[in-house]
């Protein structure tokens, strides 16, 4: 299939924006790792085409996450000044916190989706490609990106429940929209509640400012890594391309000067 063709940019556009969608005001349709193989459907020329699409996207979308999870802590830290102020905040101010507190739980989401994507796209690019597969990343002992990955989701993950149980929170209440929305509800009740609230939110908004910056950092020396072995495919197929074009231009040797083939009897 043509590299230009109609169905193959239809499918980039369609994977960049699982890769790396825009984050909405409300964090609405954020990725997480429940994605499925986008890869599945391309193939081995597609693939390298969309390789070297999405690495600028990934990047842009991390910024994205790490500007919004500032804002936040920052938003956070206001709220607290309030409610030192006050004996609990009003209602139309603790709407504005539930609603800041659901984009922090999105972002989360949106990062562990960008591991599990890039984690992903490692693993089928050394499954598809031997010269990927023998390519020296630069990490240590032989490891993968996709274990890489892996560790930084599951480290995320760690940090988060910690906070949430010094709060004496879980996990599962803050794991969907409709539980954390639940949990701010009820935390809105008394001032101790929403000053817990703001302060776990704060901490874990602080984690992920510090989270996205590794997760930067990962991405930054995949894609590194990727136009390396992009370019080094590239002169493959241009050197390929060159030789087929030298064979079939190439001028037959001359069948002249023989010996005349005559019937004898």
């Amino acid at each position: 299939m043509p590299l230009h063709s109609p169905r193959l940019r239809s499918m980039m556009v369609a994977t960049a924006s699982l890769i790396a969608s825009p984050l909405p005001e409300a964090m609405a349709g954020t990725i997480t790792g429940q994605a499925t193989e986008w890869t599945q459907l391309l193939n081995n020329a597609e693939l390298i085409a969309l390789t070297g699409q999405s690495g600028e996207q990934i990047q842009n979308q991390i910024t994205q996450i790490t500007q919004l999870a500032e804002q936040i802590q920052n938003q956070l830290n206001i709220y607290a000044n309030m409610l030192q102020n006050t004996a609990q905040l009003p209602t139309r101010i603790w709407g504005q916190v539930e609603r800041d507190l659901n984009q922090l739980r999105g972002i989360v989401g949106q990062g562990q989706g960008i591991a599990f994507s890039m984690g992903n796209l490692d693993d089928i690019l050394r499954a598809r490609f031997q010269s990927f597969a023998e390519l020296r990343s630069g990490l240590a002992d032989g490891e993968s990106f996709s274990s890489h990955y892996q560790s930084w989701s599951d480290t995320n993950r760690e940090t988060i429940s910690a906070s949430l149980r010094a709060a004496g929170l879980t996990a599962s209440q803050f794991h969907t929209e409709e539980a954390t929305m639940t949990q701010l509800r009820v935390s809105s009740e008394s001032a101790d509640g929403q000053l817990k609230a703001l302060q776990v939110g704060h901490e874990i908004a602080t984690q992920q400012v510090a989270q996205a910056q590794k997760l930067r950092g990962l991405v930054a020396q995949q894609v590194t890594m990727l136009g390396t072995w992009l370019q080094s495919e590239q002169v493959s197929r241009d050197l390929s391309q060159t030789r087929r074009e030298e064979f079939f231009n190439s001028t037959p040797p001359s069948t002249s000067g023989g010996q005349t083939m005559a019937p004898r009897w």
